[in-house]
Parts: C-alpha cells; sequence; structure tokens
C-alpha cells in the first residue's frame, strides 16, 4: 500500500480557497513553476521554428519524389502547431505568458530553423530537428517526473508524434 495520506475533505476545501488567484496552480504543485514555464516555452519556440520550417519545405519541395515528402511536410507542420498551441495553454494555465515574439523564437528554440537547399537537404534537417526534440523532450520528461503530471503527460503525447515524424523523414531519406 501506499504511504501517501489523503486529505480530508474539509482541508481540500480550505485549500483551494487559499491563494485562489493561482487558478491550476494550487498548494499541492511541487515543480518548480519558474523552470516548468522556461522549458515550456523553449518547446513553444521549437515547436513554432519547426511549423515555420516545415511550410518552407512544403512550398519549396520539388523533383521526383517531392509529392509524398510536400504531403509529410505540410501534415507535420499542422501537427507541429497543434503542438506549440497546447504548450502555449499550459503556459496559460501555469500563470506564465508563451513568448510568441519572432525575435525571441529561433534564439530560445532547440531545433534550428536550416532551410536546406534540395529535397534530400530538406528533409534531412527536418530528420535532425526530430532527433534534437525527441532527446529534449524525452529529458524534460524525465526532469518533471511526478512534480506536474499534466505537463509531463503534454510532453508525452508530443514526444510519441515527433518520433512518428522523425520516422516518416527517415523513411522518405532513404528513398531519395
Amino acid at each position: 500500500m501506499s504511504d501517501i495520506q489523503l486529505s480530508d475533505v474539509s482541508t481540500l476545501r480550505k485549500r483551494a480557497r487559499r491563494n485562489v488567484e493561482n487558478g491550476a496552480v494550487t498548494e499541492g504543485y511541487s515543480a518548480n513553476r519558474k523552470e516548468i514555464l522556461r522549458l515550456l516555452n523553449e518547446s513553444l519556440a521549437t515547436e513554432l521554428v519547426c511549423v515555420l520550417r516545415y511550410k518552407r519545405h512544403y512550398f519549396m519541395a520539388n523533383g521526383l519524389k517531392a509529392a509524398v515528402a510536400a504531403d509529410e511536410f505540410l501534415e507535420h507542420a499542422t501537427q507541429e502547431a497543434q503542438h506549440a498551441d497546447k504548450l502555449a495553454e499550459r503556459i496559460v494555465q501555469l500563470g506564465g505568458e508563451p513568448e510568441f515574439n519572432p525575435d525571441l523564437l529561433s534564439k530560445n528554440a532547440h531545433a534550428q530553423y536550416v532551410a536546406g537547399n534540395s529535397l534530400r537537404d530538406m528533409v534531412y534537417e527536418d530528420l535532425v530537428a526530430e532527433r534534437i526534440a525527441i532527446d529534449s523532450y524525452r529529458e524534460i520528461i524525465q526532469y518533471i517526473g511526478e512534480k506536474d503530471p499534466t505537463t509531463r503527460r503534454i510532453f508525452e503525447d508530443i514526444l510519441a508524434q515527433e518520433e512518428e515524424h522523425a520516422d516518416d523523414m527517415a523513411d522518405i531519406l532513404k528513398d531519395l
């Protein structure tokens, strides 16, 4: 059995009324909120940079195998934008402000914006960026542990999709 003691209803109700202005962040939140917000904003920047790179690649893809790659680029751009939305929403839930300043995005992002000249270069750079995101998000998940299960689950969901993206890019790269 667990050593964790559950609070009685009266205690839960009293705690809920304290610091009510903190919204979803209750006294039971044990993570370093400032650090979690920094990680979330860096990840938001990473996702937004990836959206921009994938969109460019979608429009610039040409050559014999371009149609298959372009379809993947567009699908990934859409999914990366959805990731960004989830991260921004969580930042706000934790009382932070999502950073959308274009001047800071590439500076804060883990992945780089590399345009790529050929279709092969584009796919290669997207695969590198996905691998960066995979390692980064895996480390963030481990760092968070049990301190913020909601944020951890968001990163776990995004990580699963980033792994799919990397698989897609690796498959396309083999065919080029």
